[in-house]
């Protein structure tokens, strides 16, 4: 018999954090939670709550709504490079709270109106974070993560590595010398 609600897969657990410091725990449709009014929760008591995104400091996507176990924090930090393809990026929050995760190394993936983060701990009750881009600072790529290597940014380049512009390879965009005009 077909569930006349529809697919349990589009509901999920979330707990949305606000930068009040407030927070909702409910369901929301993984398709559609971000509507023209803000982020749309359907609370544990079945009322419909709609936040402004300009309030929102994150919406987690859990695996339960009690968090971690005991004993086992939620790393915000990583020690390790993630196993996981994308941008591995540190997100610092007006709050001056730290979270580091991936990204999509994709612009056609990229929100406008936030990010749609992986956390590096993948042992961690938050599956998936949307960081709305009102509730951020500061995002710094700290890495390129693909096929299983990672590719550092902010290293200094090599001498030969430079001279790519004078390869024959290469093609000139702008002319090197500059004419000057004659006065009449």
């Amino acid at each position: 018999m077909a569930n006349p609600t529809g697919p349990s897969s589009t509901r999920k657990k979330v707990v949305l954090r606000k930068l009040d410091a407030g927070m909702v725990k409910g369901y929301v449709n993984s398709d559609s939670f971000l509507g023209p009014e803000g982020v749309e929760v359907l609370d544990r008591d079945g009322h419909l709550i709609k936040v402004p995104l300009a309030a929102v400091k994150g919406l987690y996507f859990v695996r339960d709504f009690d968090g971690s176990p005991e004993g086992q924090p939620d790393r915000r930090l990583t020690r390790n490079r993630p196993r996981l393809d994308g941008l591995w990026v540190r997100m610092t929050f007006t709050d001056n709270e730290l979270l580091e995760g991936l990204i999509a190394n994709n612009l056609l993936d990229v929100e406008p109106p936030g990010f749609m983060v992986t956390p590096a701990d993948l042992s961690s009750n938050n599956l998936r974070i949307f960081v709305p881009r009102t509730a951020l600072t500061n995002v710094e790529v700290l890495g390129v993560i693909a096929n299983g290597t990672t590719r550092r940014v902010g290293r200094r380049t090599s001498a030969a590595s430079l001279k790519t512009a004078e390869s024959p390879a290469q093609i000139g965009l702008f002319q090197t010398s500059v004419e000057s005009n004659p006065k009449n």
